[in-house]
């Protein structure tokens, strides 16, 4: 699979990694033994980056990939996120908190130093603060991280990590999520900062395969978090109304057969549109099981989208989604 630098890391990654939420088992149960099959299936099918947090599961996704990291010596570049097992308000975000948080990552992952940290998704605040990259620039020099990031919530957001020198921003880009396109990307690009895609598929929305009557676990966000009653709405299906999503993701499904590659799957074709987006570094869906995990890889070798397909994505995010998606992030 094709390799990109992550930014200022010097560290080559697949241009499709692997989002680990779904190991942390907050998507539905996940056996740990599913868990591990996933992360052999995606690194024999190519894919050089994890990304972790934290929070999945209370810090079993981490657990799960340092072991296997262990017992396999793969050469996967694995990047972790902090900052929300405490409030997200700008007083948590400290230096003595991060040293701690990093200290539990590098525990359950079995490392001395963390190859990339971020920010998971701090307020305004704390990404607009000097002293917050100042305090992450001391992990640095005391070696227990690598490289920092920020994952954000919103395109400004994003631009202030830019502006202060962070060495990734990782951010929601997908058919249904076309804001990026437009400051974001041009600016990492220009800054020399790379640019992590989560939530291409939308929750799984551009797969096609949702209906009116598919259910989700208790424990799924996808039930949970559709008026974002635990987090930020935008996490879960992209922001878009459930109804809404099915009626552009049906017409994505059709866009797909009339002027997608051959054989590929609308799930496929919407990671391969995010990946071969200009300024994109890696995108990183998720995968609960060996298929999902095979079908995403192999979305990195899909040839370049037609120009019928590029602008039929446009006219569906403009006809169904615009109005309600662009103002909010």
């Amino acid at each position: 699979m094709e390799q990109r630098t992550l930014g200022s890391t010097g560290k080559d990654v697949s241009i499709v990694g692997l989002g680990t939420w779904q190991l942390g088992a907050d998507w539905g149960e996940v056996s740990e033994a599913d868990a591990r099959a996933v992360l052999e299936a995606s690194v024999a099918a190519g894919v050089t980056f994890f990304d972790t947090a934290d929070v999945y599961g209370d810090g079993r996704s981490e657990q799960i990939i340092g072991n296997y990291l262990r017992d396999s010596g793969a050469p996967v570049t694995v990047a972790t996120k902090m900052g929300r097992r405490v409030d997200q308000v700008p007083e948590n975000y400290t230096l003595d908190n991060f040293r701690a948080w990093t200290d539990r990552s590098r525990r359950n992952l079995g490392v001395d130093t963390l190859d990339l940290v971020q920010l998971h998704c701090p307020p305004s605040e704390t990404i607009d603060d000097q002293a917050t990259y100042d305090a992450l620039r001391t992990l640095v020099a005391d070696g227990a991280i690598a490289a920092y990031g920020v994952s954000v919530e919103t395109c400004d957001q994003a631009l202030s990590a830019i502006r202060h020198g962070a060495a990734s921003v990782q951010i929601i880009l997908n058919a249904f999520r076309l804001k990026p396109l437009d400051e974001v990307l041009p600016a990492a690009t220009e800054a020399g900062a790379g640019i992590i895609v989560r939530v291409p598929l939308a929750s799984g929305m551009l797969s096609g395969r949702y209906t009116h009557e598919t259910s989700f676990a208790e424990n799924d966000h996808r039930n949970y978090n559709r008026h974002g009653a635990a987090f930020d709405v935008g996490e879960t299906f992209s922001g878009v109304d459930y109804e809404v999503g099915l009626q552009a993701a049906q017409e994505f499904v059709t866009l797909v057969g009339e002027h997608g590659p051959a054989g590929a799957t609308p799930a496929q074709v919407a990671i391969a549109w995010a990946a071969q987006q200009p300024g994109v570094t890696t995108v990183i869906p998720g995968a609960r099981n060996l298929d999902q995990a095979r079908a995403n890889a192999a979305a990195g070798d899909l040839p370049a989208l037609s120009p019928a397909l590029l602008d039929g994505v446009r006219a569906i995010y403009d006809n169904h989604l615009r109005a309600s998606i662009h103002p909010r992030w």
